[in-house]
């Protein structure tokens, strides 16, 4: 069930076969993100549970889930980037039903980061999840 967004992300993946290629790409997508507004980077904004800095302001617009973010990482960046293409344009109530470890598995992200970054990307997911359940 994933978005247009993130099915253009998993067939460039498909593309890279070496795994350096593919951490580049992650990268590249977060230096492309534009940057999060400062006055937004509150601890009510901040999520634990990353080893990076990490800054997510989601919102819901026509019943759909948007999310900003920011990371003082990179490669953390361009996970917000990854997740932004699979959440952003979601109803509302389908965000839920998005598994995200599956979905990222298919980018096999899931094998390729450390512990530290995995339990960062799992921090994210279940503050956008907590945020779209209202």
């Amino acid at each position: 069930m994933a978005t247009e967004a993130f099915e253009d992300i998993a067939e460039t993946f498909e593309f890279l076969d070496d795994w350096e290629d593919r951490y580049r790409h992650v990268i590249d997508m977060g230096k492309a993100m534009p940057a999060m507004d400062d006055a937004l980077k509150v601890p009510a904004t901040k999520v634990d549970g990353c080893a990076s800095q990490v800054w997510l302001q989601p919102r819901i617009a026509d019943g759909k889930f948007y999310f900003d973010g920011d990371s003082d990482a990179m490669i953390v960046k361009g996970l917000i980037a990854v997740l932004q293409a699979l959440y952003t344009g979601v109803p509302v109530g389908d965000v839920a039903k998005i598994d995200a470890n599956a979905e990222l598995g298919r980018l096999g992200l899931n094998d390729h980061l450390s512990a530290q970054r995995s339990n960062g990307v799992r921090a994210m997911v279940e503050r956008i999840q907590l945020v779209a359940a209202g």
